[in-house]
């Protein structure tokens, strides 16, 4: 079932926003090769195309943005092949919100969960779901907007439901059962890795 509230949100978002921020493009570059890597909650592509992933999953619950993703991320993957090699699997699936993945126990080496975690109402429930999708072993990759402890009120039109800090996003991630590896803040983002 789609998600008529984020497809509205998406289609305000002009279609061509130009590249995400470097510091992100970087962060998912520097996670290396996964043999399949699933981009949760992945929005209109942008960071999904910097993915190196033998199989990719891209997954959203906007069929908005899903369409915007498909459209980037399958051109991307065919040019980047080697001329004559398959550019390998990518699968788009549309998530229902705050209800399990539609995923296998330890499906994927590589979640990637990029501003995303702001937007979402069960945020226990994702990241459990998070790391019942992962091997043992695998890593979880975050981005989200980092708040200084004393900010100002938030904009009351923002579709950011949460906002966290180095801290509670270390703790909340030991709470649900992974190791954090990383956890730092770049151009006022929270960048974290941890594993299964």
């Amino acid at each position: 079932m789609t998600s008529r509230y984020d497809d509205e949100l998406w289609e305000l978002v002009p279609p061509d926003l130009g590249p995400p921020p470097e510091h992100l493009r970087a962060f998912v570059r520097e996670l290396g090769h996964a043999d399949h890597a699933l981009d949760l909650g992945c929005g209109d592509g942008r960071l999904t195309v910097e993915l190196d992933a033998a199989r990719l999953t891209a997954a959203d619950v906007s069929r908005v943005a899903l369409d915007r993703a498909r459209g980037r991320v399958d051109g991307v993957r065919a040019e980047r092949a080697p001329a004559g090699l398959d550019p390998g699997e990518t699968r788009f699936t549309e998530l229902e919100p705050d209800a399990p993945l539609p995923f296998e126990d330890g499906e994927f080496d590589l979640v990637l969960c990029a501003e995303t975690l702001e937007h979402v109402r069960d945020v226990q429930l994702l990241l459990s779901e998070a790391r019942r999708v992962l091997r043992p072993g695998g890593t979880l990759a975050i981005t989200t907007p980092a708040i200084p402890p004393l900010m100002r009120p938030p904009d009351p039109l923002s579709p950011h439901l949460r906002f966290l800090t180095r801290r509670s996003l270390a703790r909340l991630l030991n709470e649900l059962g992974f190791d954090v590896v990383a956890l730092d803040r770049r151009a006022g983002t929270l960048r974290a890795r941890a594993t299964r």
